[in-house]
């Protein structure tokens, strides 16, 4: 029996509640059923009871296990459930630490180029049928700006909230090195010497829009 001729069953993981239930309901309009959760041991705990075909999540699901942590679980445990990742970044890099977590099979779509529902109604019958292959970085366009791995584990610290100081604890570096990666990043960004923006500012704005990309 083909994806079009029965009920797909979709966990949708996501821990922003305004996100969760718009996707839901359009998802639902479209003849899905879904089931929404907001964190991995939600997910686990839905899972025996759900037997969904598909599982849809962002990465990035605040504090304790993340949406790679999930995947990696479900690839071990249940291989004949889909995957696919629904995150606000370009580049997975941006959303988790290790991006080698993630299932090769996964399917990825970023939550700002998801412009009709349609696009990843498509990414969730594939992933039935055909699973894809998981590339971490796509090719950045012409509006995105591409930066380093280091730089990227950089954005996120900023984005976490961490100052300089918190970052060269982190790193185990000294300050005047932390400063420096944190200059290089900004500057990587375009967000360097005009002392009339918060630098740490825009570039979290830049990094929660999707506009930023890890080659």
């Amino acid at each position: 029996m083909s994806t079009s001729q029965r009920t797909i069953r979709v966990l949708l993981v996501e821990d922003d509640d305004f996100t969760r239930n718009v996707v839901r309901e359009m998802l639902v309009a479209s003849g899905i059923e879904v089931e929404h959760v907001a964190s991995v041991a939600q997910a686990i705990e839905s899972l025996d009871g759900f037997d969904p075909h598909v599982v849809v999540t962002d990465l990035d699901l605040g504090h304790g296990p993340d949406g790679a942590d999930l995947l990696t679980k479900i690839a071990e445990e249940r291989p004949w459930i889909g995957m696919v990742i629904m995150t606000a970044h370009a580049s997975p890099e941006l959303a988790i630490n290790d991006v080698s977590r993630i299932p090769e099979h996964a399917g990825y779509i970023v939550k700002s180029e998801l412009h009709t529902i349609q696009n990843l109604i498509t990414l969730i019958e594939e992933s039935i049928i055909m699973p894809g292959n998981f590339k971490g970085s796509e090719v950045a366009s012409d509006e995105k700006i591409t930066i380093t791995s280091t730089q990227a584990e950089i954005l996120r610290m900023i984005a976490d909230g961490l100052s300089n100081a918190s970052i060269a604890e982190t790193r185990g570096i000294s300050l005047r090195a932390a400063e420096a990666l944190v200059q290089r990043t900004f500057a990587a960004l375009g967000v360097s010497g005009d002392p009339s923006i918060n630098p740490r500012v825009v570039a979290v704005r830049m990094w929660q829009q999707g506009k930023v990309v890890v080659k």
